[in-house]
């Protein structure tokens, strides 16, 4: 028999053991079998990571911008270069398809494309003279070592909306992904590392709660970003910002699409599979709900079950458009909902357990879910589901619909179908929720705007990426200075460089 591999720990530029025998299995969810083990790291691994940060730190934020971004370049090459070897191993440990896995990577890729930009986006501001022989200006420094925590469902791309940035700008970091999907963080890392990245200026530390505690509170760490439900961003914010740090906590969502009756149904009912299904509903952006203003719920419920007759559930490395959930317990929870849909009275139009899998029958599986006229007192309308489940609202108008997802405890991503510019620009204005699109059904901002909702999906008002991690990674100093006659710096006619 084959002994099953241990993911160590990354920190200081090489593989670590720790001093922790814990570990937690990863499975292949396209198999139901344990593929991996993973350490989980005590407090003394976690604040052992923290040091070797911390001791890179005056090095790395005294590096020249020059020099950073040449090394951030490297590693976008490389990254580019090796996408496809990452989406195999996000396929493989989270289960999603190849074609998803990658377009999560180029949506990381994006946000190191924007720190490039970094000697750019961190520039001050200078006023000259503002009183006699005085001037005054502002400059942006790093923090120190900040601390990511991120979740299982984008083991890639959610990593990459922080540390490009938090690099770029000279701080050092201690990444703790999630330990159902670990191996994408150290991957990362790794390939860092090759790009000329200095040891400690990237650690990973992988663990449970043991390790996100260590985290929070650890008093070297000055920063911490985190994206996950909506229980646990309120406890990373509370917990963090009492032990005196900034803070970046991304919540749940309930994501509405509200259509209206002169909407493109045909538009709008690929969008809904597409938003409604894509990585298995495991997204914080997917739209779990339709607001349908009638008359139009029969005719778009009818275009959206054509369409899922069409897709095929299975193995990522197939080709298929859809794969597993992450684990057993995570499937048999969402399957659940089923259960409570039927008892609160709504109609199951498409039962994702009535399914044939084009893979192993032991994988996570359970296929897209279409409920009608669902009860928005039922736990189908109000809980985070996160997974391949649509529940379909009628309302009997435009106020109705808005009043409906203003309500939500959620603020995450809203989207309207519509044909009518002025309702479109009524709907921007007036809904109560972060981010909005407009016949665009996953509204997530493009890396040089910044992604984070209102309410409960947001706690504090730090946003991730885009100015806000520009702002949130940084922190601004302003000097007041007079000097008396200038010196004379000699001649070089050599042409200037950077060094």
């Amino acid at each position: 028999m084959t002994d099953i591999p241990t993911i160590q720990h990354y920190i200081d530029g090489k593989a670590a053991a720790g001093t922790s025998t814990r570990t937690a299995p990863v499975y292949n969810p396209a198999t139901g079998k344990v593929a991996k083990n993973v350490l989980l790291a005590s407090t003394a691994d976690l604040d052992a990571a923290v040091a070797v940060a911390q001791a890179a730190y005056p090095a790395w934020r005294d590096t020249s911008q020059a020099r950073r971004q040449t090394i951030m370049y490297n590693f976008r090459e490389l990254l580019n270069a090796r996408k496809g070897d990452l989406a195999d191993i996000l396929t493989a440990e989270h289960g999603k398809v190849t074609s998803d896995a990658l377009g999560e990577i180029i949506r990381g890729l994006e946000v190191v494309e924007f720190a490039l930009g970094m000697p750019h986006l961190t520039k001050g501001e200078y006023s000259e003279n503002v009183s006699t022989g005085v001037d005054v200006y502002s400059i942006r420094q790093s923090l120190g070592v900040v601390g990511i925590i991120s979740p299982f469902n984008f083991p890639a791309m959610v990593p990459l909306w922080y540390f490009p940035i938090a690099i770029a700008a000279g701080n050092t970091v201690v990444l703790k992904p999630s330990e159902k999907d670990p191996s994408a963080s150290n991957w990362l890392a790794e390939l860092f590392t090759e790009a000329g990245l200095p040891n400690g200026v990237l650690n990973v530390v992988h663990g449970d709660k043991e390790a996100v505690d260590a985290l929070l509170v650890n008093p070297d760490v000055q920063a911490i970003s985190f994206v996950g439900s909506t229980p646990i961003a309120r406890y990373i914010y509370e917990t963090a910002a009492k032990n005196g740090k900034r803070v970046q906590s991304l919540g749940g969502a309930k994501n509405h699409m509200l259509v209206l009756p002169d909407a493109d149904l045909e538009l709008t009912a690929d969008a809904a599979v597409n938003a409604g299904f894509g990585s298995a509903g495991e997204r914080c952006m997917a739209i779990s709900v339709i607001v349908a203003v009638e008359p139009v719920a029969d005719e778009l419920i009818a275009k959206i079950a054509e369409r899922v007759k069409g897709l095929t559930v299975g193995d990522g490395t197939r080709g298929c458009d859809m794969g597993p959930l992450i684990t057993q317990v995570h499937r048999d929870k969402v399957a659940g909902y089923i259960d409570i849909a039927q008892a609160d009275g709504a109609d199951v139009v498409i039962d994702g357990r009535d399914i044939t899998v084009d893979g192993d029958a032991d994988g996570f599986w359970l296929g897209p879910t279409l409920f009608d006229k669902v009860s928005v007192d039922s736990a189908v309308y109000l809980d985070e589901i996160f997974g391949p489940v649509l529940s379909i609202v009628r309302v009997a108008s435009y106020q109705a619909g808005l009043d409906l997802i203003n309500a939500s405890q959620y603020g995450n991503g809203t989207a309207i179908f519509t044909n009518d510019g002025g309702a479109a620009r009524r709907f921007q204005n007036e809904v109560q929720v972060g981010m909005v699109g407009i016949n665009v059904p996953i509204p997530v901002p493009v890396a040089y705007h910044s992604f984070g909702g209102w309410k409960n999906s947001l706690f504090g008002d730090a946003k991730a990426y885009g100015p806000a991690g520009v702002n949130f990674y940084t922190r601004e100093k302003a000097v007041t200075s007079r000097w008396p006659d200038p010196s004379h710096g000699g001649i070089n006619l050599g042409f200037p460089q950077n060094n």
